[in-house]
């Protein structure tokens, strides 16, 4: 094989072939070759052979033209699948967009729902320490028998205020208290007593005589 159309029939009336059709083609060494498929024999039984060997351009120029408008197919597609890709894309990174905006206006909302738990905290931290203070002023004001204590004794009397008190004694301590007379009367009568006691002068009549 190897011979063209071309081929020879000479006296000896040698076997003629005849190209039916080009299949492929390559480049060897910088030479193109045709894969031939010879009328009246198999495909597979098809052969690579140089160009220059060959006469039967009309066969070549379809084959080139269908590769061309193959080629040209598959640029095509691929152009599309790459433009479907970027557009896909594109809506991803748009719906991205929104989802961190929709994300951001959340955040935004969170943050100020904070500051509103951060100023009702503040308002709660202010009303608790005016409420210590308030419970450290009543502490204050109360009185010993209020707080527990005991009355030691009583070591004197004032009603400079317009109301009789007694200077309480507490027992265990050298805290000393005013205390209005008739909460002493009730809270430690015996230390009233033994103070209006230690106080009391008899006045014997046989003396005065």
């Amino acid at each position: 094989m190897g011979k063209d159309k071309k081929a020879e029939t000479d006296a000896s009336s040698e076997e003629e072939y005849v190209v039916e059709k080009v299949l492929n083609k390559k480049i060897v060494k910088g030479k193109t070759q045709y894969l031939l498929k010879w009328k009246g024999y198999k495909e597979e039984e098809s052969t690579w052979e140089p160009v220059e060997n060959l006469d039967c351009e009309e066969l070549i120029r379809a084959f080139e033209d269908s590769r061309k408008e193959k080629e040209a197919q598959k640029t095509k597609k691929t152009e599309e699948r790459s433009k479907k890709r970027t557009h896909e894309s594109s809506e991803e990174t748009s719906s991205k967009g929104r989802g961190t905006s929709v994300s951001s206006v959340e955040e935004t909302k969170e943050t100020k729902k904070d500051r509103v738990k951060g100023r009702r905290t503040s308002l709660s931290s202010v009303e608790d320490t005016k409420e210590a203070k308030k419970e450290k002023k009543d502490e204050k004001n109360k009185s010993g028998f209020d707080r527990g204590l005991k009355a030691e004794k009583i070591i004197g009397a004032s009603d400079a205020t317009g109301e009789l008190m007694f200077l309480v004694k507490w027992a265990d301590s050298d805290e000393a208290e005013l205390v209005p007379a008739k909460v002493a009367n009730t809270k430690c009568p015996q230390q009233v007593i033994a103070f209006y006691e230690e106080r009391l002068t008899w006045h014997n009549p046989s003396e005065s005589e």
